[in-house]
């Protein structure tokens, strides 16, 4: 179903007013979808972000600083996400040895099996994109780094 269907819209201001509109709803669409098997692990999509983040740079811990530099929503409130992991006890947090003005976060044990069943909700993202090829995927990936490259 097109665009101009879902939103009932036939005309736009131009081919980019649509791409926008298109890449909102298409944003809105995954967000709805992936909030539905976080929900499962009683996660939201800023907290699996900081686990996956973190799983990443193991064994080494990240400040809360950098933590915020790599996630994908930079406006979430990186300290208080983090906050509601460690009382999960998904991560600790510890003050830093070197600079004491920050705190660094590591994922547990208990994270780390978290995001193993994460990962099958992973999987499930192809579902969602199961109506374009693999190659379609990688070419729309590729206009889409050209939009913030």
């Amino acid at each position: 179903m097109s665009i101009e269907e879902k939103i009932n819209q036939r005309q736009f201001k131009s081919s980019y007013h649509k791409l926008a509109l298109n890449l909102i709803y298409t944003t809105g669409s995954l967000q709805a979808f992936l909030k539905a098997g976080f929900k499962k692990e009683d996660l939201t999509l800023q907290q699996y972000n900081i686990l996956r983040i973190l799983r990443g740079n193991l064994p080494k811990p990240l400040s809360t600083l950098q933590i915020r530099a790599r996630m994908m929503d930079k406006m979430s409130d990186t300290s208080r996400i983090v906050d509601r992991l460690v009382s999960k006890s998904l991560v600790t947090k510890s003050i830093n040895t070197i600079d004491n003005r920050l705190v660094d976060v590591v994922i547990t044990p208990e994270g780390l099996k978290k995001l193993a069943l994460l990962d099958k909700t992973e999987d499930r993202i192809a579902e969602f994109f199961s109506a374009v090829s693999t190659e379609e995927a990688e070419n729309i990936s590729f206009l889409l780094d050209k939009l913030h490259g």
